[in-house]
């Protein structure tokens, strides 16, 4: 057997170390395009989460203060883990959404996906975060379906694409009587406002959903659950590569066990176990309870700010029932609830001083009221400000210029208000600069502070007649 000269046996070691040297510094020369990165570290590298969502009040929406809703705040506490940027990628129905993450089209969805078998061929679920059922949704006081099989006495209406169509198609093999129509240029929500106008018989929807939209439609009631409870989870594309599927699954488990998620669920479904429904029983009560501790400054607010002090009661009765250190699960606080972000606008150094936040609430509105076009006369140009501080003014100005377009009159408020409610429809929104709205809620915010101000209106002319007719009032002399 031939050996190697000892000179070559003795290098050979380094000879090795020199040629792993030179072909990693010709990787290192490589273009960046050509380095395969898992798509976690992609996803790092590009500094950017790509989340494909739906505009709607359960998912992501424009608010008064910038975007909102409870994916947008789940996906932004991961994207925030991982020390990146958030990026949610409006699709137009649903129905498109998951073949557009099945083939590759963002690094997940996250629109309130229920979990079903049939999905789970086409994307990969993560842990579920939250539960909810499928409920059958009537207006009160038209014929209510008890069950399945009453259910065929009516037609329900469904988005195309969902999981109720999956579920009704499982239900029509026991009842074949069971029709139902399906569209995709509507959302569930939708058809829930439909339902409430009279324009449908029924529909079936997701029950968060259903609890925030009775909060502005409280006729619309439940008739039954359809479906048994079921989860909903963000959706990955099915690939090899599970780097960043691990990483939101590790993401959601810790904040289930720290806490975090049910603070996210509470921020916004909390609010639907409150509703603030007219009770008008209730208004009389604390009107001798408790507005006469605070009337004086609402007087005083309204005088430095030439607003009527009756009105800033009445959109604090509608904010607070009058409660000074009211909160909300989304932060806002106070008599009159306002945000953080409007109170270090308004120089509101502390939100639960009944007399900050009255004065703060009464310089926003009359900003607001100063902001409404010149075009605007009163009381509409005040009742405009109003949904303003609800909604925001750039989804008010959205809806004037739908109110023109449709041949309304956009400085009158009743056709403004009519039009709002189109914020929250596909067909709409797309066509406005700033989208998706819950344009309804505006509408019965500012309802239920006219409701509440002429009330008060009444209470105080009865208080001041009766205070003159007390005045007026002379012995008889001596006689």
């Amino acid at each position: 057997m031939h050996l190697l000269p000892k000179y070559i046996q003795a290098n050979r070691v380094t000879l090795e170390w020199i040629w792993l040297g030179l072909l990693s510094a010709a990787l290192l020369l490589l273009p960046a395009s050509l380095v395969q990165l898992n798509r976690l570290d992609a996803v790092k590298a590009s500094g950017t989460l790509r989340v494909l969502t739906l505009n709607g009040p359960t998912s992501f929406y424009g608010g008064p203060d910038g975007n909102v809703g409870f994916e947008y705040d789940l996906a932004g506490a991961f994207a925030k883990s991982l020390g990146v940027n958030l990026e949610m990628v409006v699709v137009d129905n649903f129905k498109d959404m998951l073949p557009r993450i099945a083939s590759g089209d963002g690094d997940f969805a996250a629109a309130g996906i229920t979990i079903t078998e049939q999905r789970k061929s086409l994307v990969r679920f993560s842990p579920p975060y939250q539960e909810i059922r499928q409920q059958v949704v009537y207006r009160r006081g038209t014929e209510k379906p008890y069950n399945v099989k009453e259910l065929t006495k009516h037609h329900p209406t469904i988005v195309a694409g969902t999981s109720f169509s999956e579920r009704l198609n499982e239900l029509k093999k026991r009842y074949p009587k069971l029709e139902w129509s399906e569209v995709d240029d509507q959302g569930p929500e939708d058809l829930l406002i439909e339902v409430w106008e009279g324009l449908q018989e029924v529909t079936i929807a997701d029950s968060n959903l259903v609890a925030v939209v009775q909060q502005f439609y409280p006729e619309l009631s439940v008739a039954f659950n359809i479906q048994r409870p079921e989860q909903l989870a963000w959706a990955f594309p099915l690939s090899d590569d599970r780097s960043l599927y691990d990483a939101a699954a590790e993401f959601i488990k810790k904040t289930q066990s720290t806490g975090e998620l049910s603070q996210i669920i509470d921020r916004y479904y909390g609010p639907a176990s409150r509703s603030t429904y007219p009770n008008l029983a209730a208004l009389q009560r604390r009107i001798e309870s408790i507005l006469p501790e605070y009337q004086s400054m609402f007087e005083k607010a309204g005088a430095e700010h030439g607003l009527d002090w009756r009105l800033l009661a009445a959109q604090a009765y509608q904010e607070s029932l009058w409660d000074p250190e009211a909160v909300s699960p989304t932060g806002v606080r106070g008599i009159m609830m306002l945000t953080q972000r409007t109170a270090r606008f308004l120089n509101v150094n502390d939100r639960v001083d009944p007399y900050e936040s009255i004065n703060g609430g009464a310089l926003y509105l009359r900003d607001l009221i100063d902001r409404v076009p010149a075009t605007v006369e009163e009381p509409d140009r005040t009742w405009m400000a109003l949904a303003a501080y609800n909604v925001g003014m750039a989804h008010l100005e959205d809806a004037r210029i739908i109110t023109a377009k449709q041949g309304g009159n956009p400085n009158v408020w009743r056709d403004v208000s009519e039009r709002l409610p189109l914020l929250a429809k596909p067909a709409w929104y797309r066509q406005t600069r700033h989208g998706y709205a819950r344009g309804y809620e505006p509408v019965q915010y500012v309802r239920r502070i006219r409701t509440y101000y002429d009330i008060l209106v009444k209470v105080d002319e009865d208080i001041k007649a009766t205070t003159f007719t007390e005045a007026i009032k002379v012995e008889p002399p001596a006689l």
